[in-house]
């Protein structure tokens, strides 16, 4: 796969991009974003942010390489992280600090683009409390969709922090042992960005957005498979092998109590 396709892996800091009008969508209200608000901004420490959507009350699913330093290539410890629920122009729909995060055991983050480092570039954060919001309704995941198949992403990025924005018609070009190639537009910032299929009666994530990279000379995302991942991240969860919970603690200080703002 790397023989054809020259990846450039998403970094949680910010980077200077050309703009382009790709038919994004911006989710910048309540009512255009009503269905999306379990997709949240991941922050982390002001230094940066990925994005994430929930699962379930307390687990969010984003990518793997989200959880590391760039430059000094270590694991960011997940006191520092908060999730943003449907952040809008400066507020959002509840905060939750992280208590707790598991990545995929196979995965290495060695800042080098290969397949295997997407092919596992999937990560749980646990929260310290539920999110428990009527107009934050954790979305369910699904079977990997098949070449040709339409999908959506909703993701923040650099030029667009305070707002999520929806691509709602993008779709699956190839896909390769574990590795999906879609149409999808991402950049800085939407790594973890969950990819949804649009078949059902509500949207179904079934990859999270690993890196954008170049095939042919488009512009193309590479997307993590979640069959078998995601339910060893969760097992590895229960089995007590997340990072970042010490005995007795809260959070670093952190205030874990619900914090909400209606949209």
């Amino acid at each position: 796969m790397r023989n054809w396709i020259k990846a450039i892996v998403l970094s949680v800091l910010p980077m200077a991009a050309s703009a382009q009008d790709t038919g994004l969508k911006s989710l910048e209200t309540s009512d255009s974003g009503r269905q999306w608000m379990a997709v949240g901004r991941l922050d982390i420490d002001g230094t940066g942010f990925c994005t994430g959507a929930l699962i379930s009350p307390t687990l969010v699913l984003t990518a793997a390489h989200c959880l590391f330093e760039k430059h000094t290539k270590t694991r960011i410890d997940p006191s520092r992280i908060e999730f943003l629920a449907g952040w809008r122009r400066g507020s959002a729909s509840a905060y939750r600090p992280a208590r707790q995060a598991v990545i995929h055991p196979k995965y290495v983050y060695n800042g080098r683009a290969t397949s295997d480092r997407v092919r596992y570039d999937l990560a749980l954060i646990e929260l310290w409390q539920p999110v428990r919001n009527t107009t934050v309704i954790p979305f369910e995941t699904g079977a990997r969709p098949d070449q040709g198949e339409q999908v959506g992403v909703v993701s923040y990025a650099h030029d667009r922090a305070e707002a999520p924005s929806l691509q709602q018609v993008c779709s699956v070009m190839a896909g390769h042992r574990g590795v999906l190639v879609m149409s999808c537009d991402v950049d800085f910032g939407a790594s973890g960005a969950p990819i949804f299929s649009l078949s059902g009666e509500r949207p179904r994530i079934v990859s999270v957005v690993s890196a954008k990279a170049e095939l042919n000379g488009e512009n193309v995302s590479l997307g993590t498979a979640l069959d078998g991942s995601l339910q060893l991240l969760q097992a590895e969860l229960s089995n007590g092998n997340g990072f970042g919970l010490s005995s007795g603690s809260t959070g670093s200080g952190k205030n874990v109590g619900a914090r909400f703002i209606r949209p």
